[in-house]
């Protein structure tokens, strides 16, 4: 009798492993409820609860790999369970697994209709899977559910503007912003889709939003520019470079400088950015060219020399390293830039004058009559000032060898 007294007072506290689970739960102790719930489940495999909370648990430990076979096998158990459902649609758009997550929301959104976090997570995993057409009902029912969700707002906007319908779009990426301060950078993918549509004075208003964004005034600056209007570019471009002198800000700011003819400020400018991007082709030509604006020629070729280094088979690069040559008087590395040029085939009328003005300069006289006659050969009357410069010297230089 006893015994058996014993007996029942030990059984009757002996904890409750899915009692103590909730509680770790609870407690946001998701270890200490993993193991209590795997407890739970071996004394019961069939306790399908047990088996949704090791679920849950292994989710918030941030373990889904253990968590999504489990919420499997609780809908195996027990077939539309909606919590499971939903909450393995969730992990498994988290995983970017947005087209096996689709059934699941799908399931828990028909049978709660009006429930905000179905029709979210559900809309969110058809952005994610491409279809935005079906997202955007999904959305509308969200924000149904709950007006002020920021989250939905965006998305909706996104799913809006995938489907080419911008300005029914950018209300929802207003709102968005306005709901929740998180969301204002969404601004700023709206002024680029403005952008794609060709509607720059729209993105530039949007970036003008943004005046301690360097990135934001460097962007706004550049559709300033584009738009034909560097008087306006230049301080958002002064201002990118002042918080952040990188050297496409630089860039940017140089060939500002340049439309608005302060050539002194965009040499300075190219000048600082080619320093901190020696292997930048564009860069390297751009900085080249206000050089040779500002009629400082050695600099230019220096400049040009350093881009053909940079790509040897560039013929805008040569083209423009023999014509700073040929303005230098360099004429025997003019003529060899010249060979370069013809060997990449990209000779021209043009490059046979300037030959042909080479060795006239210098007496070679055969080698001058016959870059000029190919020369004529080659322009057919694209070039007639220079074509009736070629036949008046054509006469001299065959009397000058006829005395010979």
């Amino acid at each position: 009798m006893w015994a058996a007294g014993v007996l029942l007072l030990s059984l009757a506290q002996t904890p409750d492993p899915s009692a103590e689970g909730m509680k770790a739960l609870e407690a946001r102790n998701y270890e200490q409820a993993v193991q209590l719930f795997t407890k739970a489940t071996e004394l019961d495999p069939k306790d399908y609860a047990a088996l949704f909370h090791l679920a849950l648990a292994y989710s918030l430990a941030g373990k889904d790999p253990e968590a999504v076979p489990r919420y499997k096998r609780v809908l195996e158990m027990k077939p539309g369970l909606y919590e499971a459902e939903l909450n393995l649609g969730v992990l498994l758009l988290r995983d970017k697994l947005a087209g096996e997550a689709i059934r699941y929301l799908e399931s828990a959104a028909a049978k709660k209709p009006k429930e905000f976090r179905p029709n979210f997570y559900l809309a969110e995993a058809l952005v994610a899977d491409g279809r935005f057409t079906e997202a955007e009902p999904r959305y509308a029912a969200a924000l149904a559910a709950d007006p002020k969700s920021a989250a939905a707002e965006s998305g909706l906007g996104r799913a809006l503007a995938k489907q080419n319908r911008l300005p029914e779009a950018e209300p929802h990426y207003r709102r968005a912003a306005e709901l929740d301060a998180a969301y204002r950078d969404s601004l700023l993918e709206l002024a680029s889709l403005f952008e794609a549509a060709k509607r720059p004075a729209d993105a530039i208003a949007i970036y003008g939003q943004f005046p301690d964004n360097p990135a934001a005034r460097e962007r706004m600056g550049e559709l300033q520019l584009e738009s034909g209007k560097p008087e306006e570019a230049v301080a958002n471009l002064e201002a990118a470079v002042a918080k952040s002198p990188t050297p496409a800000n630089r860039l940017a700011l140089g060939v500002t400088y340049l439309r608005l003819k302060q050539m002194d400020k965009a040499v300075a400018q190219l000048a600082l950015a080619a320093e901190a991007e020696p292997s930048n082709l564009q860069l390297r030509m751009t900085y080249g060219r206000a050089l040779r604006d500002s009629k400082r020629y050695m600099d230019a070729a220096k400049q040009f020399y350093r881009a053909t280094q940079l790509k040897p088979d560039s013929k805008e690069a040569w083209n423009e390293f023999a014509a700073m040559l040929i303005l230098t008087e360099n004429y025997p590395q003019a003529l060899a830039a010249l060979d370069k040029i013809a060997a990449l085939g990209g000779e021209t009328a043009a490059h046979s004058y300037f030959r042909a003005m080479i060795y006239d300069k210098n007496r070679l006289y055969k080698e001058a009559l016959a870059s000029y006659e190919k020369f004529l050969s080659m322009s057919q009357n694209q070039h007639p000032d220079e074509e009736f410069k070629a036949r008046q010297r054509i006469k001299v230089i065959k009397k000058e060898l006829s005395r010979r």
